[in-house]
């Protein structure tokens, strides 16, 4: 069914279901019988019989636990601003216990890493679990003193 317009640019959507002289009536161009005539069913991955492709392809990958471990990610600069708004003392000993307390990081969080942006100019005092090589020689730079289970 066409518009009634000069130019006739635009046609109307077919009406399906509206009785045989429509030309989609009955059956309503689903065929005739099967699962695919009925309403409401939808045959996902389904190939007909064949193999499906998810089962087809191998599987790659490894999900890692290690992953799964909660690391948070602490700068530098993140650290001196915290002391220079006095939620830190710059004498006390920063651990994951003292910033959990503080909320400064989430509770489920088994390991920190302190990260080498920005710069700190207070001499502090860190145990922490990871440390990167430019957080390192600022801390070293800045006479502070560190414990750090593993370097990396």
């Amino acid at each position: 069914m066409k518009l009634n317009s000069k130019f006739k640019t635009k046609s109307l959507k077919k009406r399906i279901g509206r009785g045989i002289g429509s030309g989609k009536g009955k059956t309503s161009g689903r065929g005739v019988k099967g699962q695919k005539s009925r309403s409401g069913v939808a045959i996902k991955s389904f190939e007909g019989g064949q193999m499906p492709l998810y089962r087809r392809l191998p599987k790659r990958g490894f999900n890692s636990i290690k992953s799964k471990e909660k690391t948070a990610i602490i700068n530098l600069s993140k650290i001196q601003s915290l002391i220079d708004k006095n939620i830190i003392k710059s004498n006390e000993k920063i651990d994951i216990k003292l910033l959990k307390s503080n909320k400064l990081i989430k509770k489920n969080v088994t390991k920190f890493k302190i990260l080498g942006a920005g710069e700190i100019k207070n001499k502090i005092s860190l145990d922490t679990s990871l440390l990167s090589k430019s957080a390192k020689d600022k801390l070293l730079k800045s006479g502070s003193e560190f414990i750090s289970k593993n370097n990396s």
